[in-house]
């Protein structure tokens, strides 16, 4: 599962919306919107994002909360640290390969560290 399809499927069940009545109305097929739901599909385009915020009338905070999740909702991260130090590549590398690995706690506790910096802003 990505961050924006667990956004997504938190939206329908809080205002009782099924997956087809949502697709229906975003012009797209109930098949694709559950795999980006389930993280099968990459990340959404900036239409579908604008067409979702529409959908469930988001505004302010939560539209920008929901363009942040579609940007960080890619299941196949793809880094390149050609210009990076060889540390970057080496962590790049443990987590692409260990990430199914770490639980929960301690990947939240990276994402701790991680936004701490002003990286949070690309966001």
């Amino acid at each position: 599962m990505t961050p924006f399809g667990e956004k997504i499927r938190a939206l329908r069940a809080a205002k009782g919306v099924s997956q087809a009545a949502m697709a229906k109305a975003l012009n797209i097929s109930p098949a694709y919107l559950s795999a980006l739901e389930h993280g099968k599909k990459g990340a959404p385009s900036w239409g579908l994002v604008q067409g979702i915020i529409a959908y469930f009338d988001i505004i302010w905070d939560d539209a920008e909360e929901l363009q942040a999740l579609a940007k960080v909702s890619h299941p196949r991260v793809v880094i390149d640290t050609s210009n990076l130090s060889a540390n970057a590549t080496k962590l790049a590398n443990i987590i692409s390969h260990d990430v199914g690995k770490l639980s929960e706690k301690q990947i939240s506790d990276m994402l701790k560290i991680a936004f701490e910096k002003p990286i949070k802003k690309n966001l």
